[in-house]
């Protein structure tokens, strides 16, 4: 049995025109110990499937009208307030993109990782835990920055004091969402790199969600690639970099820039992410995909799922 299954869910939120499909029909599996990493576009659905895992998303204007989430064979939407009061945090922990908005600007930095210890163990919410699980996550001078307030610190710091206060509980699950989208790129390499070595430390499982694929292939065991709401492709990293089978997936990797190469012009993809409930008839990418065939605006693709750990959303895909 999987740390975390979600199986067909589907997701709604309510706009001026009725409710409207967020996630459609999304099944993904996480084993313990193991880096799952979830790619797309902005706006395909990631970070509302990410939220979904500890049912963080307001109700409404959010409704979650089908599928399962379960966490270590647990009903995750059965649960009451009691019951995810003590997932949230305890076995699942969340680093959100943004570490300026998520941290109290009034509090200080060393009381707010106190408040995540305490929910731990009361008896760990000392000074001394703090300054020590500050260090552990590398902020020079720990016992100093304890005492500084958020607006103090960089944005790379900030990023870190959410990661020390996430892992303070010791979770089994750790859902990073875009941690280093606000970051500049050497800041970008440390942050990943603390992910990981934090997570083979503490033997935990990892949710990633990126934009960017050739992040995804330095830290992923598995890969899930989403567009329009669903899963487009799934696959073991090195196996889905190497040989991607979606026209979508492959997309992507063409607009990442390889190291050393210089001069080549870099392949966008046209058109942009259909807006919620603008979804096309037939498969949602046609309009956008360079391999697009006369049925594809009007065949709406299964999901072909050759192992547990590989599928695809394309009948004219390609090993």
């Amino acid at each position: 049995m999987s740390l975390l299954e979600i199986e067909n869910l589907q997701i709604d939120f309510r706009s001026g025109d009725g409710w409207v499909r967020a996630v459609d029909g999304v099944s993904l599996h996480i084993d313990s110990g193991e880096t799952l990493c979830l790619v797309g576009e902005s706006g395909c659905g990631k970070s509302v499937t990410a939220l979904s895992i500890a049912r963080l998303l307001p109700t409404p204007p959010a409704r979650y009208s089908g599928g399962e989430i379960r966490f270590d064979g647990r009903d995750v939407l059965r649960m009451s307030s009691a019951e995810l009061l003590q997932l949230r945090g305890k076995s699942i922990g969340c680093v959100f993109q943004d570490p300026g908005t998520s941290l109290n600007p009034v509090i200080r930095v060393g009381a707010q990782v106190k408040e995540s210890l305490a929910q731990k163990d009361r008896a760990l919410a000392t000074d001394a835990e703090v300054v020590r699980r500050l260090a552990g996550v590398g902020i020079p001078a720990p016992e100093l920055r304890a005492r500084d307030y958020p607006h103090q610190l960089s944005g790379g710091m900030q990023q870190r004091i959410m990661i020390a206060m996430a892992l303070a509980t010791e979770p089994r699950l750790l859902i990073a969402d875009e941690p280093t989208t606000a970051l500049d790129v050497t800041i970008q390499a440390q942050i990943l790199e603390l992910l990981v070595e934090l997570k083979q430390r503490l033997g935990m499982a990892m949710l990633l969600i990126t934009h960017n694929l050739g992040v995804a292939r330095s830290v992923a065991d598995r890969v899930a690639v989403m567009y329009a709401g669903q899963l487009v492709e799934s696959s073991p990293a090195s196996q889905l970099v190497g040989s991607p089978r979606h026209p979508y997936t492959r997309a992507l990797i063409r607009s990442v820039p390889e190291l050393g190469q210089t001069g080549a012009r870099l392949e966008g993809i046209p058109g942009t992410v259909p807006g919620l409930g603008r979804w096309p008839t037939g498969c949602r990418f046609a309009p956008r995909c360079v391999q697009v065939r006369p049925d594809c605006s009007t065949r709406k693709p299964d999901w072909l799922e050759t192992t547990p750990d590989q599928g695809v959303r394309c009948p004219y895909t390609t090993a």
